[in-house]
């Protein structure tokens, strides 16, 4: 037991230990970005358009998520400062999460007939990257 504890408190094991908070974060995320994706389909928007109000529901949800559990004792700055920088750094992210979703759902029968894989994939393919641009770009220092 002695030898889980000293890993976890590790530099290695701080690390992983944040990596599955934002895990977690970025599920809570993907519900949040699947509810409003349905919502914009169930408004006749069409799949491409309906992925850019989901994003940014999913995007400011996971900012406030990692702030209060994830990212807890970042330096701390204006709230809308962090929030622009948060969306900012993750943009990448973004854009790979959007294409990826985007990209499976026109090429994909299946992807295209259940919307949630294709939201699924697009977070995972987009998630490395934001988890590093979360810590070293807008969250420094936690």
């Amino acid at each position: 037991m002695a030898s889980v504890t000293s890993l976890l408190d590790s530099r290695l094991g701080r690390l992983g230990v944040q990596f599955a908070k934002f895990g977690v974060v970025g599920i809570i995320g993907l519900v949040v970005d699947t509810v409003v994706l349905y919502a914009g389909l169930a408004l006749g928007l069409q799949f491409f358009a309906a992925r850019v109000p989901s994003f940014f529901a999913a995007a400011t949800a996971t900012w406030a998520l990692n702030r209060a559990f994830t990212f807890r004792g970042a330096v701390d700055e204006p709230l809308h400062r962090q929030w622009a920088k948060f969306i900012a750094a993750n943009a990448i992210g973004g854009v790979v999460n959007y294409g990826v979703s985007v990209g499976l759902e026109s090429s994909v029968q299946t992807v295209a007939e259940h919307p949630f894989l294709a939201v699924a994939a697009g977070s995972i393919a987009g998630m490395f990257f934001n988890f590093a641009a979360s810590k070293h770009l807008v969250f420094k220092g936690a």
